[in-house]
């Protein structure tokens, strides 16, 4: 599946010039890591030996429906839609993934079955991979991390909730609104179909809405 996909190690003393080089914003993984659970550089260090990079080109899958995810991720620059294919050829968008988020399929790693979705890049995306395998060794090492891994988990399951209610209380509009408040960026980087197909509505809809926001004039 990564056939594709550039792979570094982000181990050993390479580890100094990713933080002084060219991705120097792996130092925000550090920091992502060390506010949630407080590592100590000994402990930072075993944790980061395991840390995989890579770079996705766009329309590349991170996950593809059918396999089973083992790892999770955090993105270092570019973005990533989750999606599904449906049999009739089309596609439903369940979320989005950007710079400075965690990506994986929680419900397909935790129980080990084949993914509903696909995780897809929709540019040159960056990101620092750990596979399930090594997280689940790590954590008999450093307990601390069984907080990093309870975190995601429950952020996840917000997510979901408040998704889940929003279709259910808000109407299209206010979802839409509600979306751009949460990721301002989302206008730069997702498609307008994938926003559409996101809310629940048609893109002609969506532009309706759009227009309806600029102009201040509903219909």
């Amino acid at each position: 599946m990564f056939s594709l996909l550039r792979y570094i190690p982000f181990q050993g003393t390479f580890i100094t010039s990713i933080f002084d080089g060219i991705m120097g914003t792996a130092i925000d993984l550090k920091d992502q890591v060390l506010n949630i659970c407080s590592l100590n550089e000994k402990e930072w260090d075993i944790f980061s030996s395991h840390i995989r990079y890579k770079e996705v080109q766009g329309n590349q899958f991170l996950l593809r429906q059918g396999n089973i995810c083992d790892f999770v991720g955090f993105i270092r620059s570019g973005s990533f839609v989750y999606s599904r294919f449906l049999e009739n050829g089309e596609s439903f968008t369940t979320d989005f993934g950007f710079a400075g988020h965690w990506i994986t399929d929680i419900y397909s790693r935790l129980n080990h079955l084949p993914s509903f979705l696909n995780i897809i890049a929709l540019e040159r995306s960056e990101v620092y991979l750990l596979q399930s395998e090594v997280l689940d060794e790590l954590y008999i090492k450093i307990p601390k991390l069984e907080r990093l891994g309870r975190v995601l988990t429950e952020n996840a399951f917000m997510r979901i909730v408040r998704q889940t209610l929003n279709l259910q209380i808000s109407d299209a509009k206010e979802r839409y609104l509600q979306l751009i408040h949460d990721e301002p960026e989302i206008i730069q980087k997702i498609p307008l179909y994938h926003i559409a197909n996101y809310l629940g509505i048609a893109p002609k809809s969506l532009s309706r809405i759009r227009k309806e926001i600029v102009t201040g004039n509903p219909k």
